[in-house]
């Protein structure tokens, strides 16, 4: 049995058995995202759009996979409405932000209370493969067709593979760390 299948939402903090057999007990969700907090992550935003609908949120769990082929992953809370979405349209873009687009970053995460249609009002966007919206001020912006997704715990992991690439202008980046911003 799967790690995952032991861990569903209301076994949350419930032992579980690693895979060398012995059980584990995972530190206590605030413990965790006080550690997390103060590793630094490059600030995404992440955007779709297709069949199931135009949307976008900000997020700091994107990760490369492999680069043969092209892949990445992204993390997005299942009890996130917007899962439904990604699902759909099986494409996604990763937007990195540059050092300036704080207010974009705060918009896709929900801060600044804009509905998803006005929230890509904040930015300029193209598309590129997928038709996905890709923010033309980001760091470098993939272009992705989902490949697979993962259920883990409180989220879903999308595997996806690059099959465009655009590189902004050369700025810096927007970190997030220690919970706030920071430029690098």
């Amino acid at each position: 049995m799967s790690w995952i299948d032991q861990f569903p939402d209301d076994l949350v903090g419930t032992p579980l058995v690693a895979t060398g057999g012995r059980m584990c007990k995972p530190v206590a969700a605030p413990l965790f995202r006080d550690a997390m907090c103060r590793l630094g992550a490059a600030v995404h935003v992440v955007t779709t759009d297709g069949p199931g609908g135009k949307a976008g949120f900000t997020a700091t769990a994107v990760c490369s996979v492999s680069d043969d082929p092209a892949t990445l992953l992204v993390c997005l809370n299942r009890r996130s409405q917007i899962n439904a979405i990604f699902e759909r349209n099986g494409t996604l873009c990763v937007n990195t932000l540059n050092a300036d687009e704080t207010e974009v970053a705060d918009t896709f995460a929900g801060r600044t209370g804009r509905v998803m249609d006005e929230r890509f009002v904040a930015g300029h966007w193209t598309v590129l493969k997928s038709g996905s919206p890709v923010l033309t001020s980001a760091v470098v912006a993939l272009d992705c067709q989902i490949v697979e997704i993962k259920t883990v715990a409180t989220h879903n992991i999308f595997f996806a593979v690059a099959e465009a690439i655009r590189h902004g202008p050369v700025s810096q980046a927007l970190l997030y760390h220690d919970r706030a911003y920071k430029r690098v």
